[in-house]
């Protein structure tokens, strides 16, 4: 977070190196929160590139991110997500990507533990609604706490709480619906 703020102040001074940094330490996560949900790479690509002109645009003119540069980029991200959603007049799916963690686990699932896997991933394609599938990405495969969340979405802390608890409970009563077929 400290590094961030020393990041940011040389920055908004149009440090290319700085500007480089940010641009590396943020555009693969950026990129793969994006792909996520559209599961378009040209679209996903598109979107991080606007994010950072916006960036550079927000920074030259003095504005930009006060002290959280990790939230002001997910949510300046999930508002282009929003607006290419909207504009584009298609639902957003998450089609199949390897969410797992490149942390050595993933390739010890068993045949079960891929087949939910697997089901997770479908019903949140497709039983959830775009706002709870924001939610749940950004919790718990980009690991932002309920604040943050709340923060990037533009959201009330309550409002977060109550769409993460909704969508838990669709992704609850659709695996046992899977599991009992």
């Amino acid at each position: 977070m400290q590094a961030d703020t020393a990041l940011l102040d040389d920055a908004r001074k149009m440090n290319k190196d700085a500007l480089a940094k940010i641009f590396d330490l943020y555009a693969p996560a950026l990129y793969n929160y994006a792909l996520r949900f559209c599961n378009d790479t040209l679209t996903a690509d598109q979107i991080v590139g606007d994010v950072f002109a916006k960036l550079l645009d927000h920074l030259s003119a003095g504005h930009g991110p006060g002290k959280n540069l990790r939230s002001y980029l997910f949510e300046a991200t999930y508002h282009l997500l929003v607006d290419d959603a909207r504009y584009s007049h298609r639902r957003a799916p998450l089609e199949v990507i390897d969410f797992s963690r490149n942390d050595g686990y993933s390739a010890d699932l068993r045949l079960e533990n891929q087949i939910l896997f697997e089901t997770v991933l479908r019903i949140i394609q497709h039983d959830l609604t775009d706002y709870q599938r924001h939610v749940i990405i950004l919790r718990f495969l980009e690991g932002f706490s309920l604040p943050e969340t709340a923060a990037i979405l533009g959201k009330s802390l309550n409002v977060v709480k109550a769409a993460q608890h909704h969508a838990i409970m669709s992704l609850r009563k659709a695996v046992d619906l899977q599991v009992a077929i």
